[in-house]
Parts: C-alpha cells; structure tokens; sequence
C-alpha cells in the first residue's frame, strides 16, 4: 500500500530535476476488434438450409458445397476442397468434401476455426417416430457453426489479422449410428471428415497454434458451458476463450461451469494431428442438446441471431489478438 506514494514521489523529483530530457514513450499498438454482424450470419445460416438437408451423396449436399466454396473465394481465401470416399459405420461410401479456406497461407503462425457442414440423415431424436429416417435441415447443428465462421471470413477480407487463420468446414461429421442401432460401432463412427483431415491435412506438416470448433451454436436459450475433452486436452485454449467472451461482454452467454464430455470433430483433432483444439457447443441444463437436436424442429425458427453475435464477438476477440 505503501509502494505507490513512494514511486509518485521519486517520479516527480526526476522529472523536476532533469527538465531537459523528456522521457520517451513508447505508443502501445490498440488492437482493434471488428464488430460481429449477427444479422450477416443468420443470413448465411438460412443460405445453407435453403439447399435442404446437406446429407453427403445427395445434390442439396453438393451444391451446398459448391456455394461455400465459392463464398470463401469471395472472401479473400485461399480455398482447397478435399473431396475423399468415406466408409460410413453400416457400409454406406460417403463422397464427402472437406473445404478450407486459408489466410496469409505465407504465415507460420495460424490458428484453425472450424464447423461441420453436413447435416444429419436421420431425424433419430424426433418425438415422432415416423420422422426416424428423414433427414433434417440442420439450421443449428450444422449450418449456425458455418454462418458464423462465414461472417468471420467476411470480416477477415476487410481486416486481416497479424496471424494466418485457416478456416475449416468439415464433412461427414453427422453419418454416425442411428439410435435403432442395438449394437454400437467399433471406433468413432463420427467425425468422419475431421478424422480424415487430421490423417491427411490439406498442407504437408500443417499446424496451428490451437483450434476452435464451433457446433450448435445458434440455438434458443443456449449456454456456452466448458466442454470435458476440451479441458482435459486444451485447458489453455478454453481459458483464453471463456476470457475473451467476458472481455467481449458476452460472459453471460459462457459461464464458468463444466459441461458433459463430447465426441465431437475437436477429438480427432487433438489426438491425431496433434493441435490444442477446443469446442464451443451449445449446452442446456435439462437436454444437454438443444430441445431441437436430431429432430425435424432444427429450422431457422430456433435460431437466435443473439447468440450467433455471441459466438462470432468471442471468437474475433480471440484471433485479433494473437500476436
């Protein structure tokens, strides 16, 4: 308590006694974080639900594909499609595609922001039982992850960051059991496009600092809670972010409480290309999912553009100040 005083008056004895030199001070850099256009991501959310159920092996899903390519071209990206058959977990080949969108590909230092695209085939969750084989449209498992890190592009191309960010849209994510199945899978029958770029990514030796995932993250009423894997493999990561959302003003949409643990596209990630990866998914105390998760209710009418700014804000807060 007595430090401050002491340190005033030796400040003042200097500056009286030395008028000739003035010290010098050296500017510190304000790092300028965009503003979120929560607006613009719903707008691109409702892009991709306009195509219908993006479900690999069907038109809706390649023309899906075609769009966001070519918004992340419009972007200012670099793009690379990794277009690959993947063995789903009853036999079905998959042609799926994975779509990165780089950043500065020059830079050493990247950060990795990534969603699935593809949307469930199965509405297995559907109080109805006649719904239990028809695909749904995905608006906030699925496509609120992509409408966000779709605005994010946007906001790159008009002010790029210091560091190279990579942007991911993952498929095959969602092929995994339906929840008839009696007897489950022998490994992760999930997660089947993150688990094929983590084995072959789109760069020889590709890494980056930390990843962030983003699912379910449009949804109604939702809770940003920290995920299990995500603080047993990136504690760190999770810190930084949980920091940026209360920095941002936006803590009340990520509390400081521990969610259930999810087998979601940052696993493979964290265990297979060896990059800190952490997921933002959307949590609520009753479900865990959201109310509308795997069901035909997952339309753009439970999508909140509050939360999606919520989101998005936290994640530029991130980026645009990683030095």
């Amino acid at each position: 308590m007595r430090i401050l005083p002491i340190l005033l008056t030796l400040a003042l004895f200097t500056a009286c006694g030395n008028k000739q030199s003035k010290p010098t001070v050296q500017p510190q850099a304000t790092v300028v974080v965009p503003a979120f256009n929560a607006d613009s991501a719903y707008h691109y959310t409702a892009q991709q639900v306009a195509f219908g159920p993006r479900v690999p092996n069907s038109e809706a899903h390649r023309l899906c594909g075609d769009w966001l390519a070519q918004e992340l071209e419009r972007f200012g990206a670099k793009v690379t499609s990794q277009h690959v058959t993947l063995r789903a977990y009853d036999g079905t080949p998959l042609k799926a595609r994975n779509i990165i969108g780089s950043y500065k590909p020059e830079v050493k230092k990247r950060v990795l922001l990534c969603a699935h695209w593809d949307t469930r085939p199965w509405a297995d969750a559907d109080p109805d039982p006649k719904y239990h084989r028809t695909p749904i449209l995905g608006a906030n498992d699925g496509a609120s992850g992509v409408g966000v890190l779709l605005e994010i592009a946007r906001q790159l191309q008009a002010q790029p960051t210091d560091i190279g960010i990579d942007i991911i849209f993952f498929d095959a994510e969602d092929y995994g059991e339906h929840a008839a199945d009696d007897e489950p899978t022998a490994g992760i029958a999930w997660c089947l496009g993150s688990q094929y770029w983590s084995r072959v990514p789109h760069t020889d030796g590709y890494m980056a600092r930390f990843g962030i995932l983003l699912d379910m993250v449009g949804g109604k009423d939702a809770r940003f809670h920290r995920e299990g894997f995500s603080d047993r493999l990136a504690k760190h990561i999770v810190d930084k972010v949980w920091a940026a959302a209360h920095a941002s003003g936006h803590g009340q949409w990520f509390p400081y409480a521990e969610g259930g643990l999810i087998t979601d596209d940052h696993l493979p990630i964290n265990e297979l290309a060896r990059i800190p990866c952490i997921d933002i998914i959307g949590h609520y105390p009753d479900t865990g999912f959201a109310p509308t998760w795997h069901t035909m209710d997952d339309t753009m009418d439970n999508i909140d553009p509050t939360v999606l700014r919520a989101v998005g804000q936290t994640v530029l807060q991130v980026i645009y100040n990683e030095r």
